[in-house]
């Protein structure tokens, strides 16, 4: 492989493997298979033509990436979630162990109500906020319109703080 090609692989797996795995994950319900989802992917872009793939790599990978998650999902027809051990595995900046616990617990939290949330509505939150994606950008890889896209995020959020706000009450 020609070592420029090489590097611009090199560089998009390491700015997306984890978010590419976090998304599969979810889709999935297995860690396993979502590293293989995120393998064929990257598979998937080795193959690619870099001038088809350049100015939208994102949608690129998010879309093959939630393409061949769903294909895995369907043959093995069940949906698991993921446990916060799994979650827990990323690294995070450290801290002291109240703020860490405190982050953890808000964490926790948001998790709860966002698994409440119709799967839609969970979709466009991860790939906005876990994955960093543009309204446009996640319109393209689930085949929404950005209107709808921004919707369901918007009564995303309000469904989320409202049962904050309710847990909290109590």
């Amino acid at each position: 492989m020609h070592p420029i090609r090489l590097a611009w692989i090199r560089s998009i797996l390491n700015e997306y493997e984890g978010p590419l795995m976090r998304y599969a994950a979810r889709i999935t319900g297995d860690v396993d298979r979502a590293r293989d989802v995120v393998q064929e992917t990257f598979l998937r872009l080795c193959s690619e033509d870099p001038a088809q793939v350049d100015g939208r790599v994102p949608q690129w990978l998010f879309t093959v990436c939630r393409s061949r998650a769903l294909d895995v999902r369907r043959k093995d027809s069940r949906m698991q979630a993921l446990t916060e051990a799994q979650m827990q595995k990323r690294k995070s900046p450290d801290r002291g162990p109240a703020k860490t616990a405190e982050s953890r617990e808000a964490s926790g939290r948001v998790l709860q109500v966002l698994a409440l949330l119709p799967e839609n509505q969970q979709e466009v939150i991860r790939l906005r906020f876990q994955s960093g994606l543009s309204y446009k950008d996640i319109a393209s890889v689930t085949d929404l319109s950005v209107s709808n896209v921004g919707y369901l995020i918007h009564t995303a959020i309000k469904t989320i703080r409202e049962k904050l706000n309710l847990s909290r009450g109590l």
